[in-house]
């Protein structure tokens, strides 16, 4: 199983914006959508950062409520960890459990092409248990 399987089972929707964007107009678009986190992208769609609600909530902490004004750069992660579609499944899971992060962006060649989360991942691992669970019951009542 790879992540070109999850694609194509969630859709390659990705909610982006740029770097001047508010971090309040970041939670509107959050919200809005009902979406955990935004891909940051510069010049020709190219990922240069991504922002979640927890590292929102982190800046609301630090630095108050005023922080909502600033430009959502100020605190993106910017050393965005990605995938790519021939990724499999298996070492998702070991980057986002290693680095401790829920959503991985899918780049192709350069550019966005989806985004992949610990809920996708976990759907797929189960759907694929039951299908493994669902061959060996018929492969037992078979044989």
């Amino acid at each position: 199983m790879n992540v070109a399987a999850i694609l194509k089972e969630k859709g390659r929707e990705v909610f982006t914006t740029t770097p001047d964007t508010t971090l309040l107009d970041i939670t509107k678009l959050l919200g809005l959508h009902g979406i955990g986190c935004i891909v940051i992208t510069g010049i020709e769609g190219k990922v240069v950062g991504i922002v979640t609600e927890r590292d929102i909530v982190r800046e609301i902490a630090r630095a108050g409520p005023t922080v909502l004004n600033e430009p959502v750069e100020t605190c993106m992660t910017k050393t965005v960890v990605t995938c790519r579609e021939s990724d499999t499944i298996e070492r998702i899971m070991a980057e986002m459990t290693a680095h401790r992060f829920r959503h991985m962006p899918v780049v192709e060649r350069g550019r966005l092409a989806g985004i992949v989360s610990i809920g996708d991942v976990v759907r797929m691992r189960i759907a694929e248990a039951e299908m493994e669970a669902a061959a060996m019951r018929e492969y037992i009542a078979t044989g």
